[in-house]
């Protein structure tokens, strides 16, 4: 069986090209999700669907010719191929710099800013994160949801359609009909669908208790890092989980419970005492969420600087916390744009990997730069050793 492509494949050139090209872009924010988790433009993006965001190393697509010796015919030998080079740019004359001195003429670092949706980006970022060591619980369960494709039918909007098998479903009639097995002439009989199904998986109650830290000492790029890491969390929750539940607690010397819009918004003052905020989540834990009804996760992020009278109650509610949790999340914030930060052995993170009893429940991250929003959430939502 011979298939004559005949010109139909020059008709869709263009939406081959920009299909190759929106992969090209997946695959560069697969490559950039470090630093795309922690973009401003995303995490101030206020709820817009998408956001531009800029991506090194990825032209757009575009023609380029040999402009020094005026050859500006648009026409070659016909034996190119995707990615071929047919004419490059004379870089004599050009240099390299460090950033420092004289400017210079050198060309600078090309990056494309693509405008990309927040689910697409949510999607790759999500893949491998879930609720840790999640258990079955006695009162109604959460329900997680998640999409896949089932089916192919003959009715279905066009976003649906499977151009694969719409093309074998033509190759298929025209033999029959015409008999030759060639692409061409489709009608509506040879379109064909996919459909889909909610696959709902029922999980035990969980509830999130989100802590950080506002005091004096939490200058503007350690709350931009806390709350670029919340707000993927809080992303992810709400994806991924129908009714999990949510408290966000924030403090300084003293602790509150405050709303969501509060807790991304509010600004820093005063000093720290760390324990304030462990005491109220345990408040919280024994009046509204009973262990044995809830899987609880409280996470805290603060810049590890704390009352030095108040480390050990700190380490004696955070031990608490362990026992009575599923999983117990410290995140610590370092100074912006020092890369080798080392912090004292007064540090909260070092004192809790020295002093607390009970660490087999207790994740500690340490993050110096926005790089590291992304490692820290695949940290505390990796998978381990889950009981369901």
């Amino acid at each position: 069986m011979t298939i004559q492509r005949n010109d139909w494949s020059l008709q869709r050139k263009g939406i081959i090209d920009q299909d190759r090209h929106k992969e090209r872009v997946k695959e560069a924010i697969k490559k950039n999700l470090g630093s795309i988790v922690s973009n401003e433009s995303i995490i101030l993006s206020d709820g817009n669907k998408t956001v531009k965001v800029p991506i090194r190393s990825l032209d757009e697509y575009k023609f380029r010719y040999d402009y020094r010796k005026k050859k500006h015919v648009g026409q070659g030998d016909g034996n190119s191929k995707v990615g071929d080079v047919i004419a490059r740019e004379n870089k004599q004359g050009q240099g390299s710099g460090s950033g420092q001195g004289p400017a210079g003429s050198a060309t600078g670092q090309e990056y494309y800013e693509a405008e990309v949706n927040i689910d697409e980006i949510a999607a790759l970022i999500f893949e491998d994160l879930h609720l840790p060591y999640l258990e079955e619980k006695a009162k109604q369960a959460i329900q997680s949801k998640s999409t896949k494709f089932t089916e192919i039918r003959r009715t279905g909007i066009m976003s649906n359609l499977d151009k694969r098998r719409t093309v074998i479903e033509n190759i298929r009639r025209n033999a029959k009909e015409k008999g030759a097995a060639r692409i061409g002439d489709f009608k509506k009989e040879d379109l064909r669908f996919k459909t889909w199904e909610e696959d709902v998986k029922h999980q035990s109650n969980a509830v999130v208790i989100a802590m950080m830290d506002v005091s004096g000492s939490m200058g503007e790029f350690k709350k931009y890092i806390a709350r670029s890491f919340y707000f993927w969390m809080v992303r992810f929750l709400k994806t991924n989980y129908d009714n999990v539940k949510i408290v966000f607690i924030s403090h300084h010397t003293e602790a509150k419970e405050v709303t969501e819009e509060q807790f991304f918004t509010q600004g820093e003052s005063g000093g720290t005492v760390v324990s304030s905020a462990y005491k109220l989540a345990l408040e919280v834990i024994q009046q509204r969420y009973n262990p044995r009804d809830w899987n609880i996760y409280p996470f805290h992020f603060s810049d590890g600087d704390n009352y030095y009278s108040d480390n050990d109650e700190a380490v004696r509610l955070a031990d608490e916390l362990i026992t009575t949790c599923n999983l117990f999340g410290y995140g610590e914030i370092g100074e912006e744009g020092v890369s080798n930060y080392r912090r004292s052995s007064g540090a909260l993170l070092s004192i809790y990997k020295d002093h607390l009893k009970n660490r087999e429940r207790f994740v500690g991250v340490r993050i110096d730069s926005k790089e590291d929003v992304y490692p820290a959430l695949k940290e505390f939502f990796g998978k381990r050793g889950d009981k369901a």
